[in-house]
């Protein structure tokens, strides 16, 4: 062996002992991920608010059959006649689908994940269990990122369960078929499908920035029922001002302005200009307040 590969030799070893570390470190976040995904999802606290969620639209779907069972109409969405896309549902059962994610929209699905964020980091330093998890290699950014990737997971989880609790409801209660767009074409049952996929997609991307805000909250106290508290206050104190018309300068600004945009996606052509804000404003939320979450966890006194 030369002089040059015995001074490799040191290098090459180096190398391998911190690829073996980075793939240690990748195995630690996706079996932490693994596990925040098992405790989160076996809460009943969890359980319950998925349960809240999917009886939403059985209640939905129970009220329009009784109320038109004689035949008569239910008043249209916007107008006080009940949520959007409400009087389409007794012609087409897929129409539930996106009544229920209007009708929960505004609270019950942003509740279910200020309660989950909030609780992301508060839950954990009330238990007392934060100081074991920062023990083993984590490292409180991967913990963070981890927290807050389990977050997202519930919003997409607890759109789908409202998703698909009011298509299996409109399926069984009413007709289903072509869907009229608000543009009045007409698309075919499986584009009728993909729309509502990507409508549940753009709901749940809807609560990202919910998602932010609760995750940078809770990690300002160590009691998880305050921080809880907290979201859902500022939840709904956001929606509040979102309706009062001297406010519509900043209203754009607002996480909840862009919400109902996700009807956009059932015009023909679709109108993007709406649903990219939302995105685009969602992502600001996220950056902002991620941002601040990391600062201020950075600097968390755990032993206290």
């Amino acid at each position: 062996m030369s002089r040059a590969e015995v001074a490799d030799v040191p290098e090459v070893q180096a190398a391998e002992e911190a690829s073996d570390v980075r793939e240690v470190r990748r195995l630690w976040s996706l079996g932490l991920f693994r596990s925040e995904l098992g405790i989160t999802f076996r809460r009943w606290r969890t359980l319950a608010l998925l349960g809240v969620l999917a009886a939403v639209p059985i209640l939905v779907g129970v009220a329009v059959k009784i109320e038109t069972s004689d035949g008569s109409t239910i008043g249209g969405g916007g107008e006080g006649g009940g949520p959007a896309f409400i009087a389409q549902v007794t012609n087409n059962g897929l129409f539930l689908v996106f009544t229920a994610l209007a009708a929960t929209l505004p609270f019950f699905l942003p509740m279910a994940i200020g309660v989950v964020a909030g609780d992301s980091i508060a839950g954990e330093s009330s238990a007392g269990t934060l100081r074991y998890l920062l023990v083993a290699p984590a490292g409180r950014t991967r913990l963070l990122l981890v927290k807050y990737a389990t977050t997202l997971t519930f919003c997409l989880v607890a759109t789908l369960v409202v998703a698909v609790s009011a298509l299996a409801v409109g399926a069984l209660l009413f007709p289903v078929g072509e869907v009229t767009t608000i543009s009045g074409t007409r698309i075919g049952f499986g584009e009728g499908m993909l729309r509502a996929l990507l409508i549940a997609l753009a709901v749940a991307a809807s609560l990202i920035g919910v998602a932010a805000l609760g995750l940078f909250v809770s990690t300002l106290t160590s009691s998880g029922i305050a921080a809880m508290a907290t979201t859902v206050g500022l939840l709904i104190t956001i929606q509040i001002l979102d309706q009062i018309p001297q406010l519509h300068a900043i209203q754009p600004y607002f996480f909840s302005h862009y919400w109902l945009s996700f009807a956009d996606l059932l015009r023909e052509p679709v109108y993007w200009d709406e649903l990219v804000k939302n995105l685009g404003l969602q992502g600001v939320y996220a950056a902002v307040f991620g941002s601040a979450a990391w600062a201020r966890f950075g600097a968390k006194d755990i032993t206290a």
